[in-house]
């Protein structure tokens, strides 16, 4: 009795396996460059950021991408500047096979560096910090050729950045939006 119910859980994980590498094989996975714009909402300014991208679309309606970025913002007229490799994986969900939501989370390791020549930072001392996050977005996803797909998302960031160690800084917001583009190459 054991048996046959082992047997018929090791069909069915064998079944699942196959029906999971086959449609994954048939809907292809992907990975390409990215290039994207970011402003964390008090940041001083917008900047520009790069990275790359991997997808797996698992069927016409799900797919994933997991991604590593390099950004850069400063805050306070760049009294704080921060340096961040976001590492995010998300989720896509495609009601139309051009258009896609997005949500996901994300690891930001982050290091802040304080302007020792401006009063309000002398004694802070640099730091390195990793932070988790969660995003949500959408976006476009249009393949040109056969094994190439341009795509271009926008993204919101809820990511909050410790900055207790200088003094009326508890305000500060560093949740951020990210406009990205991409090419996708399939293989």
């Amino acid at each position: 009795m054991k048996g046959n119910i082992m047997m018929k859980y090791s069909l069915l994980i064998i079944g699942l396996v196959f029906v999971i590498t086959a449609t994954s094989y048939s809907q292809g996975l992907s990975i390409g460059p990215q290039i994207g714009y970011q402003r964390a909402q008090d940041a001083d300014e917008g900047k520009l950021m790069g990275g790359a991208a991997l997808r797996l679309k698992l069927s016409p309606a799900l797919g994933g991408e997991a991604s590593v970025n390099y950004r850069e913002e400063g805050y306070d007229d760049n009294g704080v500047f921060v340096r961040s490799w976001p590492v995010q994986v998300t989720g896509l969900l495609y009601p139309v096979p051009v258009l896609y939501g997005a949500i996901g989370a994300g690891w930001y390791n982050s290091t802040l560096d304080y302007d020792q020549n401006k009063p309000r930072y002398s004694g802070v001392e640099d730091e390195t910090t990793q932070k988790f996050g969660w995003h949500f977005g959408g976006g476009i996803e249009v393949p040109p050729f056969s094994n190439t797909k341009l795509t271009a998302d926008v993204r919101y960031v809820f990511l909050d950045y410790d900055f207790d160690q200088v003094p009326g800084s508890g305000d500060l917001t560093s949740d951020f939006y990210m406009i990205t583009a991409g090419l996708q190459f399939g293989f």
